[in-house]
Parts: structure tokens; C-alpha cells; sequence
């Protein structure tokens, strides 16, 4: 994997900036900027509706994006495919789709993001739904006994994180969904860190449902993916109707069209979903499992180094079992100050806070000031790394 050449793609990087905040929103290399651009300047039409050549060519492209990420997670069909916004909104389709009523049970984790979470308290304010939390332990481990307690006859839904965006933990996603799938459960796993950095197969994992976003790939924001198991979409409701989702329509009557399109409501990204293929395609031509390999390398250097400097706690497990995602903190400093420091005396950029994961920092690491975050991907260098924890170890000497 040639790392200077994939940094070549990204012209940002030659301001002298160290970008270490890939698990917020990864930056987009030049190809995919070119194909968007291209959609612009060559065939701006709306799809599916129009049957003028531009229409037509916007159209192509268009399933052609959806067709790219199919096979990039291994889908059975393109029509698996739904394209969404991000993995917020993928997520909160199952949650208002299914037909919920009170005492309906769903089991999700103490790690999840927000999306992954507040979606699913919604429903027991809602309709009633009991919510069952498994925990952790403190470096953010799942135990399938724990699921396997949870996961009852009555239980609709597993929703649960690939990866942690805190912890970078890795969790049992194909372990949960076999227990899932035996007692009559649907599954819904959260791909936004593991799908970008992982190869990830959605008939090897068996679950129902993935979601994740396009711009923590290499894509545009505004871009992502909702991932329905073949067979379930007459299950979900859509989210919204509108022009695009209609079969039929009389004066007192309507009949939707068939997935992925029912769920696709009004003119989408058309630029963004076309851009995401490109992402796809880039991302496929470097290969990730290279990508994954280049990340285990450098997480490790950080985890090492960073648990060697005096004052820093590191939070989550050893680097074996996570993405390349590292939370910590610096003594009893506030992480937004950590993080501001690093920028002005380093050009490192990492995130600071709560991550969108305040049961995480409650309930499992204890940090009520949230941490800092530093993040990669697969254009960043054994330099930036030495760069940020040289910034860091001065930073905690600074304390005395």
C-alpha cells in the first residue's frame, strides 16, 4: 500500500495538517470529487423520471453507485440498497418502520452512538418497547451470555455497533446475530466505523439490516447506505412517500413501488450517491484489507505510545481488538483544551467531547467531561502518529 501516493489525492493534507478525526468524517480524495463533478458538467438531469439522454446517463450512474456498494458489502441484490443520507437516517427507518406495539422487546449495547440509541428510547416512550441494554466491561468487551440472557421470545429487533466510535472496540456482531436469528429476532447492525475500514459481509455477518455513511468513507456527506435484507422490505414502512416511492395513485388511494425506490422519497443526492460509487471504487482498487492492515500498524504505535506517557489514560482495549480509533485523556485537563492545544502547537486535528455517546462515558470509562479521540485512515503516516504523541507527551510534561 503506497501511502505518499494515496496522500497525493488529497490536496488538504499539503497545508502541513495531521487529520486525526477519520471517525467523525474521513476528507475525500480527487477522483471522487472529479465524478461528482462530472455528474455536473456532463449529464445535471433528475433520475428515473426523464427519458432524455441525460436522464438516462444519470440514471445509469446512479444504479450503478448502488450496484457498487452491494458488491462492496456482498449483497445478494442491488435492490438490498437503499440510499440514505447517512447512517442516522438508516437507522431510524427501522425504527419507525416496524410495526411496534407495547411489551415488544429490543436489545441493544451501553456503546452505541446516539443513532443506535435514542431511536430505540423513543419507542419505549412511544409505543412501550421494552429496551434491554447489555453492558460492557470497562474496556468496552461484550459478553454473548449477556445477549444470550437479553435476546427472549419477545424480543423484535438486536440493534448494535460494529465498532465503537469511542472504544474502537470491535464486537460479535456474527456471533449476536446467530443468537439473534434462534429465537426469531431481526438485526440491525451499525456499520459507520467498520465498514470503511474493514471488509465486511453482510451474508458472512447474516444480519437483516447495516447501516452506515458515506462520508467517513471517502464519499461525500450527505451520502449513505441502508443495507435490507431481501424480503423485509414489506415489513418497513418508509420513513417518508412522495414522488419517486409510488407504484399508483387515485383520489383516495395510493400503492407504493417496490424497494429500494419506495423508500427513496422526492429527488435524492444524485451527485453525493454517484460520488459514494466512486468512494467505493477507490477504496476497492488500494483493497481493504491492506487499508485494515495499514490501520492495525499505526493504532498500535499509538496505543503503545500514548500508555507511556505519564498522566494519559487510555481508554478501550488493546489494538488487536479495535478499529483505529484511540480515546484518552490527559490528567484531570478538559479534553476540548487537549484538543485545541494539538491544533495550535502541532497542525493535529482529533475530536473532543462526548463522541455522541454519553452512556459510554457514564457507564463505561467514567469520564463525565467526555475525551479526546484521535482517528485514522489509510493516508496517514508513521510521522503523524510520532508527530501527535510528541504533541501529547509535551502537553502532559507541561503539567509538571
Amino acid at each position: 500500500m503506497d501511502v505518499e501516493a494515496i496522500r497525493k489525492d488529497f490536496p488538504i493534507l499539503d497545508s502541513g495538517i495531521i487529520y486525526l478525526d477519520n471517525a467523525a468524517s474521513s476528507l475525500t480524495p480527487e477522483p471522487v470529487l472529479h465524478k461528482m463533478l462530472e455528474y455536473y458538467h456532463q449529464y445535471r438531469a433528475n433520475i428515473e423520471r426523464g427519458v432524455h439522454r441525460l436522464s438516462q446517463r444519470a440514471s445509469a450512474e446512479y444504479e450503478a453507485a448502488r450496484g457498487k456498494v452491494a458488491s462492496f458489502i456482498n449483497a445478494a441484490h442491488s435492490d438490498e440498497i437503499i440510499m440514505t443520507k447517512n447512517t442516522s437516517e438508516g437507522i431510524n427507518i427501522i425504527a419507525s418502520g416496524l410495526d411496534w406495539h407495547a411489551g415488544d422487546r429490543v436489545v441493544t449495547t451501553v456503546l452505541e452512538h446516539h443513532s443506535n440509541y435514542v431511536v430505540w428510547l423513543r419507542l419505549k416512550e412511544k409505543h412501550g418497547v421494552d429496551v434491554q441494554v447489555v453492558r460492557s466491561d470497562p474496556k468496552g468487551f461484550l459478553s454473548l451470555d449477556d445477549f444470550e440472557e437479553a435476546i427472549d421470545e419477545r424480543t423484535r429487533l438486536v440493534a448494535l455497533t460494529h465498532a465503537s466510535n469511542v472504544l474502537g472496540v470491535i464486537t460479535p456482531v456474527k456471533e449476536v446475530a446467530e443468537l439473534a436469528h434462534r429465537r426469531g429476532a431481526l438485526v440491525l447492525i451499525d456499520g459507520a466505523q467498520s465498514v470503511p475500514h474493514m471488509r465486511v459481509d453482510v451474508r458472512d455477518i447474516d444480519c437483516d439490516f447495516l447501516a452506515f455513511s458515506g462520508h467517513k468513507m471517502c464519499g461525500p456527506t450527505g451520502s449513505g447506505i441502508l443495507y435490507m435484507r431481501k424480503g423485509l422490505e414489506d415489513k418497513v414502512e418508509p420513513l417518508a412517500i412522495g414522488g419517486g416511492t409510488i407504484k399508483d395513485v387515485g383520489l383516495e388511494y395510493y400503492t407504493l413501488t417496490k424497494s429500494p425506490e419506495r423508500f427513496e422519497e422526492g429527488t435524492p443526492a444524485i451527485a453525493e450517491a454517484i460520488g459514494l460509487g466512486r468512494a467505493v471504487d477507490y477504496l476497492r482498487g488500494i483493497g481493504m484489507d491492506e487499508i485494515r492492515h495499514h490501520e492495525e500498524r499505526l493504532v498500535r504505535r499509538m496505543y503503545e505510545g500514548l500508555s507511556e506517557i505519564p498522566k494519559v489514560k487510555v481508554y478501550g482495549p488493546e489494538p488487536r481488538h479495535r478499529v483505529g480509533v484511540l480515546s484518552f485523556n490527559v490528567a484531570d485537563l478538559n479534553p476540548h483544551d487537549v484538543a485545541l492545544a494539538l491544533d495550535v502547537s502541532a497542525n493535529v486535528m482529533v475530536r473532543s467531547g462526548h463522541h455522541c455517546a454519553y452512556p459510554v462515558m457514564k457507564e463505561v470509562i467514567h469520564a463525565p467531561s467526555g475525551s479526546v479521540r484521535a482517528s485514522l485512515y489509510l493516508y496517514n503516516t508513521e510521522e503523524d502518529v510520532e508527530t501527535f504523541l510528541s504533541a501529547v507527551r509535551e502537553i502532559a510534561t507541561s503539567l509538571g
